[in-house]
C-alpha cells in the first residue's frame, strides 16, 4: 500500500506501466509543480527538536492562526491549551530543557496538522490513526469530512473498522487490486477478500 503511495507521488518511478494523471503520464508534469499538489503523512514521517509551530508549518516563518487551525482539525488543540510556550514550545528536550516530550499519538496528529497546512489539492493519510487509542481515533473519523473539506483524500489502512466512512474502497492482495467499492457492497459478496477481512477482524469487537 505504501510502496502504491509513494509511487503515485513520484518519490520513485515506475519500472513498468504508466500512472496516469488526466489522461497524462505523471512523469511529463514539471516534477516540483507535481510534487506540490500532495500533502502525505507517511507512517515513518519525522518531527524535529523545534518549536511547534515550526514543526507544523515545516518552515522557521509561520501564519499562527492557520497552525492553531490545522492542530485543532487534527485533535491537538487541548494539548497546545497546556503549553505555556504556545505555538513557540519546543517538542523533545533536545536543544531546549523546557521543551516537551510528546507520545507517539500526539506526535501523529502534529504530523496531520502538517499536511493540512501544506493546504495541497490531494492529502493522503498513511497508517494516520496507528498510534492513536480507540477514542482519539473514532475523533478524526467524525470529523474527517471537516478535516479534508473540499481535498480528494487518500487513506490507508489495514483497520477496516476505519475504512467504512470512505466513497471508495480498493482492497489490496498480493500487490493487486481485487476488489473496488463502497463499505455496505463490499461486504455482500461473501467470497470477496474484504468480507473474509472484515470478519477476521470483526470477531475482535463483536
Amino acid at each position: 500500500k505504501t510502496t502504491f503511495i509513494k509511487l503515485l507521488c513520484r518519490l520513485y518511478d515506475p519500472t513498468e506501466g504508466e500512472i496516469l494523471l488526466n489522461n497524462v503520464d505523471i512523469r511529463k508534469y514539471d516534477y516540483k509543480e507535481y510534487m506540490s499538489i500532495f500533502s502525505v503523512v507517511f507512517q515513518d514521517f519525522k518531527l524535529f527538536s523545534f518549536g511547534l509551530g515550526q514543526n507544523v508549518s515545516a518552515s522557521f516563518h509561520y501564519n499562527e492562526e492557520l497552525a492553531k487551525r490545522c492542530l485543532e482539525k487534527a485533535g491537538f488543540y487541548e494539548r497546545l491549551q497546556s503549553m505555556k510556550k504556545g505555538l513557540e514550545t519546543s517538542i523533545y528536550k533536545d536543544l531546549d530543557e523546557e521543551g516537551v516530550e510528546i507520545s507517539g499519538g500526539e506526535a501523529q496528529k502534529i504530523a496531520l496538522a502538517r499536511a493540512l497546512y501544506k493546504n495541497a489539492p490531494f492529502i493522503i493519510l498513511d497508517e494516520p490513526t496507528a498510534a492513536l487509542d480507540p477514542i482519539a481515533e473514532y475523533e478524526v473519523y467524525s470529523k474527517f469530512n471537516e478535516i479534508v473539506q473540499d481535498k480528494t483524500a487518500i487513506y490507508i489502512s489495514h483497520r477496516l473498522s476505519s475504512c467504512r466512512f470512505c466513497d471508495v474502497i480498493a482492497v489490496f492482495d498480493g500487490g493487486q487490486i481485487v476488489q473496488r467499492g463502497v463499505h455496505d457492497r463490499l461486504l455482500q459478496d461473501t467470497h470477496g477478500k474484504y468480507y473474509e477481512l472484515w470478519n477476521a477482524q470483526a470477531q475482535y469487537y463483536a
